[in-house]
């Protein structure tokens, strides 16, 4: 199988790369993060103006018709330099419309939605979090009741990353028992929106939904599977950005290894550091190769191909991250946790990762749960 990139996707890799080393310093994201919206409109005009957001849409809504691998380009990117602005929540949220349907009268909305989001007019996010259910996508204690114009949600929704920045949400709720999926405008009446900094710089909401209005999204009778594929998407994508970020914290641990000095020499040159920073690099290598597996898998037409493909990517990705980030600051020495240095934030991005949908036990049982890994262990 052949992972390299076409000459399109280094292209694209290359200019988004331009443009964040010159407008995207570590200084410049620090100062956004202490901004009271936590994300800056310019830089995501500039996201629209390149193509970002047009990218996963399909062409009959204005877009790119972007592959899985697409994505993966600048998703790695973007990892590699910190970006807090919420890519990540609308690429998922994009995925969902496409899932549900955009072919026909009764998808006109998914459409029209999609076509605003291409040109940056509005942002989605999933709603992928209740209080007490952990990593179980289907705890649901948020329902939804027929209505006459539509449904009415009740319930909760926690850490709804960059929740506060979106303009419509992807809500998954019981209907009549069943998982359904719904689409809610942010200024819906009876909707109530916490907004707060989470420990990497990103922003996160809670949710309240009191007999909110929403639209039913895609078919009540494969709710609950397009859900999970939705989670297997924006999983992908997340193992995608930590690649970047591992690729930028292994950077960064070499040169201050460089610069600083023991015993007259600077310390890089000391063999035993050299191993352990090699060791760093595998774990990155590593993560990237079943990251991008992950991404050819993702379209397969066989569920458990894709679930395997993911939950083998996000437990090796979890644990080169957990490994290469404690790396990292041991390598820096004090300065590797305070907030002058861009390998904290780098650790506390990977930490939130590795957390996000499903840890790396999580994963694993997933894995050992799917058909023919018992035969195959024996």
């Amino acid at each position: 199988m052949d992972f390299n990139f076409t000459e399109e996707q280094q292209q694209l890799a290359d200019a988004l790369r331009r443009y964040l080393d010159k407008n995207y310093g570590f200084e410049a994201r620090q100062a956004i993060v202490k901004t009271p919206a936590g994300v800056s409109a310019d830089h995501w005009n500039a996201f629209v103006e390149l193509g970002l957001t047009a990218l996963p849409v399909p062409e009959a809504q204005g877009g790119f018709d972007g592959t899985p691998f697409d994505m993966l380009v600048v998703m790695q990117e973007l990892g590699r330099a910190l970006v807090i602005e919420p890519y990540w929540a609308s690429a998922v949220g994009i995925e969902a419309l496409k899932l549900a349907g955009t072919d026909n009268a009764e998808n006109a909305e998914n459409a029209q939605l999609l076509e605003r989001v291409a040109t940056g007019e509005v942002k989605l996010a999933p709603a992928f979090h209740e209080p007490e259910s952990r990593y179980d996508l289907f705890s649901l204690a948020t329902t939804a009741k027929e209505t006459g114009d539509g449904f009415a949600l009740s319930g909760a929704k926690s850490v709804v990353q960059h929740g506060a920045q979106a303009d419509f949400w992807i809500v998954p709720a019981r209907l009549a028992g069943e998982v359904a999926l719904f689409v809610v405008a942010r200024d819906a009446k009876g909707v109530t929106v916490s907004d707060y900094r989470t420990i990497d710089g990103q922003r996160a909401a809670t949710i309240q939904f009191d007999a909110a209005q929403a639209r039913r999204l895609g078919d009540a009778k494969t709710g609950a599977a397009t859900w999970e594929r939705i989670a297997d998407y924006a999983t992908f994508l997340l193992c995608a950005e930590a690649v970047g970020a591992i690729d930028a914290l292994n950077h960064a641990t070499v040169e201050y290894t460089k610069t600083r000095q023991q015993f007259g020499v600077p310390i890089a040159r000391f063999q035993a550091l050299q191993h352990r920073m090699a060791e760093m690099l595998i774990h990155g290598e590593q993560a990237r190769s079943l990251t991008y597996l992950a991404a050819a898998r993702y379209s397969s037409a066989s569920a458990d191909e894709r679930r395997r493909a993911i939950s083998a990517a996000k437990a090796r990705v979890g644990q080169a991250a957990r490994y290469v980030g404690q790396q990292a600051v041991q390598l820096h020495g004090g300065m590797g946790v305070t907030n002058e240095v861009v390998a904290a934030h780098l650790f506390k991005r990977l930490a939130i990762i590795e957390t996000t949908l499903g840890d790396v036990d999580y994963h694993l049982e997933r894995f050992a749960s799917l058909p023919g890994f018992a035969q195959a262990a024996a």
